[in-house]
């Protein structure tokens, strides 16, 4: 029977990442996936955003591993040549009780280490998106997006 060090189940972008880790480190890695193509499933149909961390909970691995892996994924992207753009995200209120809200989202997002957030105007948004209508917003600086085909080529 043949023996191999390592399985990775799945050629999505966790699959791919994990193999291609695995083999960088000099293990012999079988990737295994149901479909004939890598990325054919979830990973081929997202948005490709590169999360700031807002979101997740305080001290949470999500949190955690969104803040320091949208570094490495900007830094993975510029040396590999992977079409991205570090071009932020607008979040919006469109009324004042809204605000409360964002300061929430801004609270959660310095206590996850994003200190980039920052507040706009309704002016600074029109400047920056003309058809929004709004009383004002957050911007998050450090939110993009990716090609994720154009990743997952990059892991296998």
């Amino acid at each position: 029977m043949e023996r191999v060090q390592c399985c990775v189940i799945g050629a999505g972008v966790i699959g791919l990442s994990v193999a291609r880790s695995l083999a960088k480190k000099g293990k012999e890695v079988i990737l295994i996936d149901s479909a004939s193509y890598i990325g054919s499933g979830t990973s081929s149909r997202n948005s490709g955003v590169i999360h700031a961390g807002i979101y997740y909970k305080k001290d949470s691995l999500k949190a955690k591993f969104c803040v320091e892996g949208k570094k490495e994924m900007y830094e993975y992207c510029k040396t590999n040549g992977i079409p991205h753009r570090n071009c932020g995200k607008l979040i919006i209120a469109t009324n004042t009780s809204q605000k409360q809200i964002l300061n929430k989202i801004i609270e959660r997002g310095k206590d996850n280490g994003v200190n980039d957030l920052r507040w706009v105007s309704k002016e600074e948004i029109k400047q920056m998106e003309p058809e929004i209508i709004s009383v004002g917003g957050i911007f998050s600086p450090s939110t993009g997006i990716v090609d994720p085909h154009s990743l997952m080529l990059s892991l296998a």
